[in-house]
């Protein structure tokens, strides 16, 4: 198991590093390509999101240098970003995907969004070959255990959200949101919940703007609102009283000047910002507008924090849930370790019982029928017994920390060659047994 993963997150960095290591959707495809090229690396993804950036890898021999192709990558020093950084390896590297699939490290624990974006990055990383056999194995994995914590714990039940806590928040500053408008800039899936919710609690209008119109025209119809396009947002936007920002700029839309404007416009009457961009699509100076409210993920993450208490003994299920299903994954990865030596083994003492039987064949003559079953059935019962002991071995050392002694011993004490690995999953469909040895010697004499 040569996993290996390093990141940052809501808990590990402040907003303004997450933002210098986001990764755009259109950069994401060129980072997978580099990181696969990076020295000590077999297989390789990113997983980028507005609370996350994390590079998941299975190395040459588990310990690539991750540190060093984050700062080359996004050009940071060592004192910038090594301080924010979380690091795991091997079996803790399996147990944070699997929390990390099941929304149990997320900002809002048990929310949904994070599955469906380690579903993309990883269609992503495999349709361009940085992911294969045992990156594949390890997210294929982690979404059968994100689909069981969702199916046996309430742990995605509650309603806390982003976008509810956004909801709650308005209603503080306005009173109430009957007869409020929305504006949606950047048509992405938390920006489209957020104002699902607040037009579920009595926002009368929607305005939707995004750099592709196409887009904002399709979201816009869903809420029966106007599309408005991107470069007439800032003579548009004091209409709204809430705003919802989720862009993929690279620098702030909203500055303190378009702040100031507003504000006039709208006789000084307060706008409400929620900016769930990283990086942030509101600069924090306008915040200092009287009459302006902003609140970026960070400040979302504080007031979220006061409601998840009751999700605390789902959690706790869930926990177990990852905690039993890391142990079933390493068993299975220790188990395939030990098949190509199974398999070998077999090869090797049927080709020796062919020989043998070829020998006494060519020494004997011609034998009849009644001759060839009892020398089949002489010879097969020898190599079951033969190979009953090392086989039990093998799978035992398997759960065990010496498997790969053992797997060495083995191989010496037969003089096995070396054969590459197939396939993972080709790997795991082999369930040797005394069984195959017999079947495979029967299929070769027929």
């Amino acid at each position: 198991m040569r996993y290996q993963l390093i990141g940052v997150n809501h808990r590990s960095a402040p907003l303004e590093v997450r933002e210098r290591l986001a990764i755009p959707e259109s950069r994401l495809s060129d980072t997978c390509r580099d990181l696969a090229a990076y020295p000590g690396i077999e297989e390789g993804m990113v997983i980028s999101t507005c609370n996350r950036v994390e590079v998941v890898t299975h190395t040459t021999n588990g310990a690539a240098d991750l540190r060093g192709f984050l700062r080359e990558h996004f050009d940071l020093t060592a004192e910038e970003l090594d301080a924010h950084l979380y690091e795991f390896r091997e079996k803790d590297a399996v147990r944070h995907i699997f929390r990390v699939a099941s929304s149990l490290d997320s900002m809002v624990v048990g929310e949904a969004q994070i599955l469906g974006q380690v579903k993309e990055a990883y269609a992503t990383a495999r349709a361009l070959g940085t992911v294969r056999a045992q990156l594949d194995q390890l997210f294929t994995r982690a979404f059968a255990v994100a689909k069981r914590v969702r199916s046996e714990t309430a742990v995605g039940s509650s309603s806390v959200s982003i976008a509810s806590v956004a909801v709650e928040l308005a209603k503080k500053i306005f009173g109430t949101l009957q007869g409020k408008s929305v504006f949606i800039v950047g048509a992405g899936k938390m920006s489209e919940l957020a104002a699902r919710h607040l037009m579920a609690h009595g926002c009368a209008s929607i305005f939707v703007s995004n750099r592709t119109y196409e887009r904002a025209v399709g979201l816009a119809h869903k809420f029966n609102g106007q599309a408005v396009r991107f470069d007439d947002l800032y003579s548009i936007c004091d209409r709204a009283d809430i705003v919802i920002t989720s862009t993929g700029s690279p620098h702030a839309i909203f500055r303190r000047e378009h702040g100031e404007q507003f504000l006039a416009r709208r006789k000084n009457r307060p706008m409400f910002f929620v900016d769930i961009a990283v990086p942030r699509d509101v600069a924090p100076e306008m915040a200092k507008l009287d009459g302006i409210f902003t609140y970026d993920l960070d400040d979302l993450q504080q007031a979220i924090t006061s409601h998840v208490a009751d999700r605390g003994k789902e959690a706790e299920l869930a926990e177990a849930i990852i905690a039993s299903e890391v142990e079933r994954f390493e068993a299975r990865l220790q188990t395939l370790d030990v098949v190509p030596t199974i398999v070998s083994l077999q090869d090797h003492l049927e080709t020796i019982r062919q020989a043998e039987i070829d020998r006494v064949r060519g020494r004997m003559g011609p034998l009849t029928p009644e001759q060839e079953m009892a020398v089949e059935a002489l010879t097969r019962g020898i190599i079951n017994k033969v190979m009953h002991t090392p086989v039990t071995t093998l799978k035992t050392a398997a759960r065990e920390a010496e498997a790969t002694t053992v797997i060495e011993v083995v191989r010496r004490l037969f003089n096995l060659q070396d054969k590459e690995k197939g396939p993972a999953s080709q790997a795991g469909n082999v369930e040797p047994s005394n069984k195959d040895a017999s079947d495979k010697g029967a299929r070769s004499r027929r």
